[in-house]
């Protein structure tokens, strides 16, 4: 996932440096890095639109198969929980020995319990990709819009389209 190794993979987007090494500059040591490297525009842009986008893309696509699969596997469950169902009310229930039996538990169906994981891994992805985004902006300057705006731009690009 490239969300995992973002800033790995902007770091590959810095150009090396053209001054030749100075060897004075390790006589102290550095913690952190006073100022960030610029990376290029282009290489942001190109990075963004040929990686980020793409597997954002992508992901986006495999969640909306998931939730049509989840929609439509919803009838095949309704049967099988009346059964269940008829079961249930049919056992004698002793509840000396077993307390707890009396209560009834009503079983999720498969349909709903798919469209809670959908709507968590939702919840998930639009959590990694704000992160993520927050990092692409500070480092590449675009701090100006969201992810989901940049997104939907690109989604709409005529280039990108061709």
């Amino acid at each position: 996932m490239i969300d995992d190794s973002i800033v790995q993979n902007l770091n590959a987007l810095i150009t090396p440096s053209k001054d030749l090494f100075d060897p004075s500059s390790t006589a102290e040591r550095q913690v952190r890095p006073s100022q960030k490297r610029p990376i290029d525009a282009q290489s942001c842009q190109n990075f963004k639109n040929d990686v980020l986008f793409k597997s954002w893309q992508a992901r986006s696509d495999v969640l909306n198969y998931c939730a049509a699969v989840a929609l439509n596997s919803g009838d095949s469950d309704l049967l099988l929980r009346e059964i269940e169902s008829a079961k249930e009310r049919e056992r004698v229930i002793d509840e000396r020995l077993d307390p707890y039996s009396g209560r009834s538990f009503p079983r999720e169906s498969r349909a709903e319990s798919l469209a809670n994981l959908i709507r968590n891994e939702r919840s998930v992805e639009n959590i990694i990709r704000a992160r993520t985004w927050g990092l692409v902006s500070e480092r590449c300057g675009d701090l100006g819009q969201n992810w989901e705006s940049a997104l939907n731009r690109w989604r709409t690009d005529p280039e990108r389209i061709r």
